[in-house]
């Protein structure tokens, strides 16, 4: 199991990495662009991980319920394996548009 501080510094970097990688949204777009789209599901499984955390610690002193722990670490599981079947999507669009001729 990880510790609350590798926990911690994963969000952070991942956190860091969102921030500096924000591209430009065009001028003549009508909706969120995919940048933002993604940023915004990837922030929701950080806070998800953040919960999570945050609840497995206020188990560990005594402050919270099992049931909410196990909550909180399912919703956690969840929002992740979504995150890597997304990703794992956009992997197999961009093969499929590499393999196409010009």
């Amino acid at each position: 199991m990880a510790s609350p501080a590798i926990a911690a510094n994963a969000y952070a970097a991942a956190a860091r990495a969102l921030d500096s990688g924000a591209a430009a949204k065009p001028a003549d777009s009508t909706g969120p662009s995919f940048g933002d789209v993604l940023k915004e599901a990837i922030g929701g499984v950080l806070d998800t991980g953040r919960k999570s955390d945050a609840q497995t610690v206020a188990m560990a002193s005594g402050n919270a319920n099992v049931m909410d722990v196990v909550t909180a670490v399912a919703e956690t599981d969840v929002a992740v394996s979504t995150l890597v079947s997304v990703r794992d999507k956009v992997i197999a669009a961009y093969e499929d548009i590499m393999k196409m001729s010009i």
